[in-house]
């Protein structure tokens, strides 16, 4: 049986960062580049560890910055505070020179803020400079020891968690991935190189490509033709909350796997703004 992932707690620090660079990687995927001294110390070593990015009030540019309390992050009272949780992609540099790759779907067109969320014009339009603030990762999560095979289910918003999955699992570990994409265009994203400037985190994976344009349902139907998985395999799926609990059904219920083969995550809920991914998947199976 696979044992618990180990999880490191860590101080809460509310780090100081800028924007160095912007680049887009796909249609619908941008790669936020931060930097500064204020990143000095930053680590987030867990495959799917998550930070909270503190974005400028759109309406006037003030980035209304958090602060520690008691241990716990308390927003500004001063004015509107805006934040989003990303998976640090990647990490480079010590010191005064620590940069962090923060890749950002773009939901709507990303440059409206009539069509598109805060976060997405931020992500779409944000120039080289402008400050943020990077809180957490409060915990970290280790990649599970003994496993001989790793299925990786995810739409746009998990693809960078999935990927430093396929960065960190050994090498004789076997990894299939079922990505959930809207469309071809996101293919290029899939397609980057490593941020080494190596292949893709993917190439390592058998990966299935499936496009919602092409109907519903394909999903779940992609992760019941792979059968049961044995008892040393765990499926990992992130991704909209509402597509991904029949996926979490069948694992848990239909199969019976326990919480350790078969983490299932909401990262966003369609309609949602800024939904809480601790919050049950499934409200009527919380478990």
């Amino acid at each position: 049986m696979i044992p618990p992932r180990t999880l490191t707690r860590h101080a809460l620090a509310v780090r100081r960062a800028a924007v160095v660079r912007r680049v887009r990687l796909a249609p619908t995927v941008v790669r936020l580049t931060l930097g500064g001294a204020g990143l000095a110390g930053f680590d987030a070593p867990g495959p799917d560890d998550h930070v909270k990015l503190f974005l400028p009030d759109p309406a006037t540019g003030v980035l209304h910055a958090p602060t520690l309390v008691g241990g716990a992050l308390q927003r500004s009272p001063d004015g509107v505070s805006i934040s989003r949780d990303y998976t640090a992609r990647a990490r480079r540099g010590d010191g005064p020179t620590t940069e962090v790759d923060v890749d950002v779907v773009l939901h709507g067109t990303g440059t409206d803020p009539a069509t598109g969320g805060p976060a997405s014009v931020f992500a779409a339009t944000a120039a080289e400079g402008t400050e943020v603030v990077v809180a957490g990762p409060r915990g970290s999560r280790d990649v599970p020891a003994g496993v001989s095979r790793v299925v990786l289910v995810a739409d746009e918003t998990a693809l960078p968690a999935a990927a430093r999955w396929c960065e960190q699992l050994p090498a004789g570990v076997v990894v299939t991935a079922i990505l959930d994409l809207e469309d071809e265009s996101v293919d290029a994203y899939v397609d980057t190189p490593g941020p080494d400037g190596g292949p893709s985190a993917f190439a390592r994976a058998s990966v299935e490509r499936l496009y919602r344009v092409d109907g519903p349902g394909q999903v779940l139907e992609a992760v019941r033709s792979l059968g049961r998985p044995d008892d040393d395999e765990i499926v990992w799926a992130a991704g909209e909350a509402t597509a991904l609990v029949p996926v979490r059904r069948y694992l848990r219920r239909e199969l019976g796997l326990p919480a350790e083969q078969a983490i299932v995550d909401g990262y966003w809920k369609r309609g949602v703004v800024n939904r809480d991914h601790h919050e049950p998947l499934d409200p009527s199976d919380p478990d």
